[in-house]
C-alpha cells in the first residue's frame, strides 16, 4: 500500500543530538536542510522502517506545502490540504483537541450519574450488554468526541514539534491507510475518553468500563517513522481515575498501536511515561490473512517509565526490540509485564535494561499469549544479565516459553552496551532531545 511516495535526496537523519552530515561542499558547514529537523529523513540501516525503499516523510515539500499551526483547526486543515503531496506540518507549542472539555461533547441527554444508576450491577446485572436511553445517549456523545479528535494523516507527511515544548493534547493521531509518515520532537497527551462504555459481561460477567482512542495508531499503513517523541498520559494519570462498581473507570487506550497489514515501522528514542496499555503490534489472533508476513517493527533507544503492560504485545510481527530502557514503579510490580508473546509472533529482544523494584517477579518481564519462539538475549535486569526466557520458565512454569524466533536483525544503527542504555536514554531519548 504504496501511494505515490516522494523521495528527498538531500538529507540524512540524524540520530540524537550528534553532529549533522557534512554539507556536499566538504567545508564542514552543514546546509541549511540539514539543520531542518522536518527536512530529516530516516537513515539507512535504521530499522524496518527503512526497508524496501525507506521513509522519507513530507522531506520534499515545497513552501506551498509547508505549514506551521498553533492550533488543532489549523494542523487539521493542514492535513487536508494538498492531498498526498509531499507535507511538512510544524507543531508550534502545545496545541488542545479538547480546548473547551468534555461537555462540548455531551448529547442526547447523556448524563453519567444517571448512566451510573442505571447501569449499576444491582440494578441491571451482568448477564447483558448496556442498552437503553443513557447508552443510546454515551454512544451519540461518544461520536460528538470521535469527529473533533481524530485527526487523519495523509502519504507523505512530516509533522515535527518546533523548540523543546511542542505537542498535542488529548488528540488521536490517525495514520491509517496511507504510506511514508514521520512524526518527531512532539509531547503527545493521551487521548481521555469522556463517555467510556460500561460492559456488564465484561472480565467473567464482573464487568468492565471500556474506552477508546489511542494515541497514535498505525493501521494498514507502511513505512512510518516515529522519533523522539514524548507519550504520556500527562494531566490525567490513570493512578486518578475514579472507580465505579468496583472497576477502574478506564478512559485511556494505547499508546502507539500498529496493526492491521502495517509494516516497515522504526519506532526510536521516545518516551513513553505513565500508563497502562503502551504497544499493541497485531490487534487480533484472527487476522493471519491481513498480518501475516507484515508488521515488521523496530524499536530502539526508548524508556518506558511507569509501563505496566504491552511494551509490546506482539503477533504475527518480526519485531526487532533492541537497546530500550524498561523501569517499573513500585506501585506497578504486582501486575506487570514488558514483552507479550502472541500468535504466530517472532519478537527478537536483545541488548535492553531492565529496572524493576525490590520484591518483583523477573519471570513476569515475558508474558505468554501463544505458543510462539523468541529469542532473548544480552538483556540486563537491575544492572546484571538475566537470561529472561530461563527465568520465566523457573518462575512461572505453566507458561514456557521456547527460545529462537527464527530471523536475526540486520537493520541496526550502532548497538550500545545495555549497561550504558539507562544514561544513554535517559538524556537523548524523548520530545526536546533532538537537533
Amino acid at each position: 500500500m504504496r501511494p505515490r511516495i516522494w523521495h528527498a535526496h538531500a538529507t540524512t537523519a540524524v540520530v540524537g543530538c550528534t553532529a549533522l552530515v557534512l554539507g556536499i561542499t566538504g567545508t564542514g558547514v552543514a546546509s541549511a536542510a540539514e539543520r531542518d529537523l522536518a527536512r530529516q529523513v530516516l537513515g539507512a540501516g535504521d530499522g524496518w522502517g527503512s526497508a524496501e525503499g525507506g521513509t522519507t516523510g513530507g522531506s520534499a515539500a515545497d513552501a506551498e506545502h509547508t505549514y506551521t499551526v498553533t492550533t488543532w483547526a489549523e494542523f487539521k486543515a493542514a492535513l487536508k490540504d494538498g492531498g498526498n503531496a509531499p507535507k511538512i506540518i510544524k507543531v508550534k507549542g502545545m496545541i488542545d483537541a479538547v480546548s473547551q472539555g468534555c461537555e462540548a461533547f455531551v448529547t442526547g441527554g447523556y448524563d453519567l450519574q444517571q448512566y451510573l444508576k442505571d447501569y449499576d450491577p444491582a440494578v441491571w446485572g451482568n448477564d447483558e450488554v448496556a442498552s437503553g436511553p443513557q447508552e443510546d445517549a454515551r454512544v451519540a456523545s461518544a461520536a460528538k468526541q470521535d469527529s473533533e479528535i481524530k485527526a487523519n494523516i495523509p502519504s507523505n507527511t512530516t509533522i515535527v514539534g518546533v523548540g523543546k515544548n511542542s505537542g498535542i493534547l488529548g488528540g488521536s493521531i490517525q495514520i491509517k491507510g496511507v504510506s511514508n509518515v514521520i512524526m518527531r520532537n512532539l509531547t503527545i497527551e493521551a487521548p481521555l475518553d469522556c463517555f467510556p462504555k460500561w460492559d456488564p459481561t465484561d472480565d467473567n460477567n464482573t464487568g468492565n468500563w471500556n474506552s477508546e482512542y489511542d494515541t497514535v495508531v498505525v493501521y494498514g499503513t507502511d513505512h512510518v517513522w516515529l522519533d523522539h517523541n514524548t507519550f504520556t498520559d500527562g494531566r490525567y494519570p490513570d493512578s486518578e481515575r475514579p472507580v465505579y462498581f468496583g472497576k477502574v473507570f478506564q478512559q485511556h487506550d494505547g499508546l502507539t498501536d500498529i496493526v492491521r497489514g502495517s509494516n516497515y515501522v522504526t519506532v526510536s528514542w521516545n518516551r513513553y511515561e505513565n500508563h497502562d496499555k503502551n504497544m499493541l503490534i497485531g490487534n487480533g489472533d484472527g487476522l493471519a490473512t491481513t498480518d501475516a508476513g507484515k508488521l515488521k517493527v523496530t524499536m530502539h533507544h526508548n524508556r518506558f517509565d511507569g509501563i505496566l503492560q504491552r511494551s509490546p504485545r506482539v503477533r504475527f510481527g518480526q519485531v526487532d526490540v533492541y537497546n530500550n530502557h524498561y523501569v517499573v514503579n513500585e506501585e506497578q510490580k504486582d501486575d506487570y509485564y514488558i514483552f507479550g508473546v502472541g500468535i504466530s509472533s517472532q519478537l527478537h529482544a536483545s541488548d535492553n535494561a531492565i529496572s524493576l523494584p525490590a520484591g518483583a517477579s523477573v519471570g513476569k518481564v515475558l508474558k505468554k499469549w501463544n505458543e510462539s519462539p523468541l529469542t532473548a538475549e544480552n538483556n540486563y535486569v537491575n544492572g546484571r544479565l538475566t537470561d529472561l526466557i530461563a527465568v520465566h520458565n523457573a518462575e512461572i512454569p505453566t507458561e514456557t516459553l521456547q527460545s529462537g524466533a527464527g530471523w536475526t536483525p540486520t537493520l541496526r544503527t550502532k548497538v550500545d552496551s545495555p549497561r550504558a542504555v539507562p544514561g544513554i536514554v535517559a538524556g537523548r531519548a524523548g520530545a526536546g532531545k533532538v537537533c
